[in-house]
């Protein structure tokens, strides 16, 4: 992009953008040539619903499916325009949004991000202006290595706390109207004994009283780690059960985790643990040792909420998987309906799974693989990072959205259980939201958030923004919000997060 910005065209008007590479205070540059008198514009303003997005893809279920409602729709794509924020590091994840948060004397939709070195800050999303920030007292000691954290906060169903993660292998429980750190009971909470080597990537989730966090390897997978899934009581910060992938027969945090002869088997899919309806829980492991007894490498695990392992997935080509560097894992399960779940992988294709019988069978997790009910290529065919969307049309349809680095596609579900293309494209993305009934994908590479209609594709606007990695946009309260300019090093000292807003918001 040069240095004026890029112009777009949306319905006939041209939006003026900041240059994508300015580091300088929030701007926003009108999308109206007449923007309404006054009291039209507070009318406007009054009717946009506001609302929370409290999560990585909105809910511990990982559908990707937002507010019904969000004020943006197709008439009034062509009203938005940009406010930017310079943010003190790269988030490599998501934002999420608090509506109506009391902070210095007064009430406002607030903005809470974590960037890649630990330091979680809130936002007032109507200005951009930094309420508040918390930073690790340990930072000095990893700020600029390759130790990062890409893991979206998570918030408290009661809206009063955030939980988020540092490098150091700390989760923190941070006070959302200040950013205070919780000191009390077992928080903050060390979920690693060797953040050297296991990283936290993936956003916690809330589960009932609980927060389950997971745990992955760093880039170039230096030995040993092992992927885990931790739960903690978010009341005391207690560790409440602990499952490893590998060395499974030990129920507590392995120290060092050199202590178990296998490595590696991260969980580090976009959306870490994925929680049913039942409460069971959905990990994904990557490269690994797999024996069907204590070591779970590449495969779908099937966790009850204690953490106790009811069933298992793993591909029949798991061997190959793990030799060739082809992680299963490098997606989460998405959960459809009828108990079913689609798992992506570096492979490039997508396994829909039978969430009742994962290997074919009803019996225990156990050595057996195989067993899904169909294999259908991802949009490329190339590998999966992003976690697909799961959405049911008000005509009862159920699509799954898919994009990754060749590609955008949408598969119904047809009666049979069987997943069918209902269209594709070679738009490249990272993990597809539904809001307000529209599709929303982050084309990461070319630089765009692309607007579209769920059920054909068509697109309605493509929004200018800065290129990233991983980052996945929220659409909430007449705002489409993004963090851009993540690398697979997201090292970088100061990024931007770009707010595409309502005339008002």
């Amino acid at each position: 992009m040069n240095a004026r910005g890029p112009l777009l065209a949306l319905g006939g008007v041209t939006i003026a953008l900041a240059a994508c590479g300015a580091q300088s205070s929030t701007s926003s540059r009108t999308a109206s040539l007449h923007p309404p008198r006054p009291a039209a514009r507070q009318a406007a303003t009054a009717a946009i619903p506001a609302g929370d997005w409290p999560q990585f893809n909105f809910t511990a279920q990982r559908a990707g499916v937002g507010p019904n409602d969000t004020g943006i729709t197709t008439a009034d794509v062509s009203r938005l325009r940009l406010r930017r924020v310079t943010l003190p590091g790269v988030d490599d994840g998501s934002a999420i949004e608090l509506h109506a948060i009391a902070i210095k004397g007064r009430r406002r939709d607030v903005l809470i991000v974590t960037t890649t070195y630990g330091r979680t800050l809130a936002a007032d999303a109507a200005t951009g202006q930094t309420l508040w920030e918390f930073t690790p007292s340990d930072i000095g000691s990893y700020q600029g290595s390759a130790r990062i954290t890409t893991a979206t906060p998570t918030a408290d169903p009661d809206r009063r706390y955030v939980y988020a993660t540092s490098p150091d292998g700390v989760v923190h429980k941070l006070a959302v109207a200040t950013g205070r750190q919780v000191r009390s009971g077992g928080w903050p909470v060390t979920v690693t004994f060797d953040p050297t080597r296991e990283k936290l990537a993936s956003p916690p989730s809330i589960d009932g009283s609980s927060l389950i966090v997971v745990t992955d390897g760093y880039f170039g997978d230096t030995p040993h780690y092992e992927g885990h899934v931790v739960k903690i009581d978010r009341a005391t910060g207690r560790i409440e059960a602990v499952f490893n992938s590998l060395c499974s027969n030990r129920r507590v945090l392995i120290d060092p985790p050199s202590l178990c002869p296998a490595s590696d088997s991260a969980i580090w899919g976009r959306a870490g643990a994925v929680v049913q309806p039942s409460g069971d829980i959905l990990v994904a492991t990557g490269n690994g040792a797999f024996n069907g007894s204590t070591d779970w490498g590449d495969s779908v695990l099937q966790l009850s909420p204690n953490l106790q392992l009811l069933h298992n997935w793993t591909p029949t080509d798991q061997q190959q998987l793990n030799a060739e560097d082809q992680d299963l894992g490098s997606t989460s399960p998405a959960l459809l309906p009828d108990d079913l779940a689609v798992q992506g992988g570096k492979s490039g294709e997508l396994n829909l799974l039978n969430l009742n019988a994962l290997d074919g069978t009803t019996g225990p997790a156990g050595p057996r693989t195989g067993g899904q009910l169909q294999t259908i290529s991802a949009p490329g065919p190339t590998a999966v990072f992003s976690e697909p969307a799961v959405w049911t049309s008000s005509a009862g349809r159920t699509y799954v959205f898919v994009a990754d680095a060749a590609g955008t596609a949408a598969y119904v579900l047809g009666a049979d259980h069987r997943l069918n293309v209902a269209w594709k494209d070679s738009t490249p993305g990272t993990s597809p939201v539904i809001a307000g009934g529209l599709l929303y994908v982050y084309n990461e590479i070319g630089g765009a958030i692309e607007i579209r209609r769920p059920a054909d594709g068509a697109q309605l606007a493509s929004l200018p923004v800065g290129t990233g990695h991983w980052s996945t946009p929220i659409v909430v309260g007449g705002r489409i919000i993004l963090p851009t300019g993540g690398s697979i090093a997201d090292n970088a000292g100061s990024g931007p997060l770009d707010i595409y807003h309502l005339p008002g918001r």
